[in-house]
This record gives structure tokens, C-alpha cells and sequence, in this order.
């Protein structure tokens, strides 16, 4: 198993050329099988692994976060990214100790947004989210530097899609210290290649939920990081439903018949143990 630090060097290196997908499993089993595809890095996915708890989207506590952090980074020989939502909490200070804890979870990379929580006023003001970002930067050099710090902007995901605005914040977060910048939700290519063009030369990351594009279409756009957040989780438990469901409401099993044989997934774990 490679040690934290070559692990963020390996992911910071992955950001410098080129384009990259980094899926999203949600436990230590998804994680293996999208290392044995051979992806280069992966990244937790905050729904994916709540609903594995039986609980809402951001509705986990930092414990919990910790320690599924660990679980997935101490998985795989791959670099793993923290989606670690807002940081846990409000006050610059406090996501500054909090993301020191997560530090030692062995992540190569951790993200934070900008998400308020208050349907009435779904970010936070721009002054705190500057703060914010500023202050986990401060505890990451502290450390040594080599988690990779992305800022995210959440403007498109809670109801307030206005790009010059998105890109005033993602701008703000690279000059306070995030290495990659990210708004997940961009409604179109002409927006995604705007915000590549604002922030370069820091690497952008873009959120793939659907079918609306390639990596290849991505790339063109000088995009450096691709990330499914919980598509892969949503695929998995639509599978899971639609099976649960036949049984339920007509007592017959031909759903169970798509699924994965038995020695297949079994043998891929074995030949990790």
C-alpha cells in the first residue's frame, strides 16, 4: 500500500495534463472494483455513502464522515478524494480542525462548498466562504501541503444558477489557496468552458450525472477532472429497487437474473484479499 503522502503526490500530478475521471463508490467494496477498472484516483461521494445509513444527503455526522473517509482511503492503493461536504461546520476555525482530522484519515485530496444549509439564504455570504477556504489551506500547509485542496461552488445545485457569480467565488477560492476549483451542476458546455477559462491555469472539475457529454467533448474544453458524484450509487440502487420492487408487488424474481453472477464478484474480491 503506498503511503499518504505518494498517494497526494501521485493525485497532484494527475491535475497537471490531461483528463481524468475520478468515480465516486460509496463504501470500501465500490471502491476495489472501480480500483480493479484501473481508475488513476477515486472520491467518496457524500449521498452515496448517507444513503448507505439509511439517511438523507448531508445528513451524516463528521464521526461518521471520518470514518468512511478511512474505510475507502484505506481501501485502495489509489489516491482518494474527500467529497467533505461544507467542512462540518460554519466558523472558519472550526472547518480548519476539522479538516485537519480528515487529514489523517490518509485522503490524498479534500473538497469544500459553500452550501449554507438556510433555504433562505442557500450560500454562504462571500466574505465567509472566501474565510473558509483561506482557513483550510492554512491548516493543510500545516501539515505539509500535499492534500489537494478543491473549492466548490454550489450556486447551480441549490437554486441559484448565476454564472458570473460562480466564477466570482471560484475565483476568489484559487486566490485563497484551493488547487482545483469545481461547480457541480453547470448547466451547459458554454458555462463549463467559461469557468475553465476564468480560473486557469488551476484545474477544473466537472460533475457528470447524466448523459450529456464525453471526456473526450470535456477534454476539449481544457477540463482536468471528471466526477460522477452519486451516479454510480444511484445506478446501483435503481438495479436494487426495480428487483426489490417485482418481488413485492408480483411474488417473481427475473430481475435477480441481471444481476452480476455470484463467482464473478466473489472472485474479484478474493483476488484482493
Amino acid at each position: 500500500m503506498n503511503a499518504p503522502t505518494d498517494r497526494a503526490e501521485t493525485f497532484r500530478a494527475l491535475h497537471q495534463a490531461g483528463c481524468f475521471v475520478i468515480p465516486n463508490p460509496w463504501d470500501a467494496g465500490s471502491a476495489r472494483m472501480l480500483a480493479r477498472l484501473g481508475f488513476k484516483a477515486l472520491a467518496t461521494t457524500s449521498s452515496g455513502f448517507a444513503w448507505t445509513l439509511g439517511k438523507p444527503d448531508n445528513g451524516v455526522t463528521l464521526g461518521e464522515a471520518l470514518a468512511h473517509l478511512r474505510a475507502v482511503a484505506g481501501s485502495v492503493d489509489l489516491p482518494v478524494n474527500a467529497d467533505f461536504e461544507g467542512g462540518f461546520a460554519v466558523k472558519p476555525d472550526a472547518v480548519a480542525a476539522n479538516v485537519a482530522r480528515a487529514i489523517e484519515t490518509g485522503i490524498a485530496g479534500l473538497s469544500i462548498e459553500d452550501s449554507s444549509g438556510d433555504p433562505t439564504a442557500p450560500l454562504f455570504v462571500f466574505e465567509l466562504s472566501v474565510a473558509r477556504i483561506r482557513a483550510a489551506r492554512r491548516v493543510i500547509d500545516d501539515h505539509g501541503g500535499g492534500v489537494l485542496l478543491t473549492g466548490r461552488s454550489e450556486g447551480f445545485v441549490v437554486g441559484r444558477p448565476d454564472l458570473a457569480e460562480t466564477i466570482r467565488r471560484l475565483q476568489a477560492y484559487a486566490d485563497a489557496g484551493a488547487d482545483c476549483l469545481y461547480a457541480p451542476r453547470l448547466g451547459t458546455l458554454d458555462e463549463i468552458a467559461a469557468v475553465v477559462s476564468a480560473v486557469a491555469p488551476k484545474p477544473v472539475n466537472v460533475l457528470v450525472g447524466s448523459d450529456f457529454t464525453t471526456v473526450a467533448a470535456l477534454a476539449d474544453l481544457g477540463v482536468r477532472r471528471i466526477s460522477v458524484g452519486g451516479g454510480l450509487a444511484r445506478v446501483a440502487w435503481g438495479a436494487f429497487i426495480e428487483a426489490a420492487t417485482e418481488i413485492a408487488e408480483h411474488g417473481t424474481f427475473s430481475g435477480l437474473a441481471r444481476g452480476i453472477p455470484f463467482a464473478e464478484i466473489d472472485g474479484s474480491f478474493a483476488r484482493d484479499a
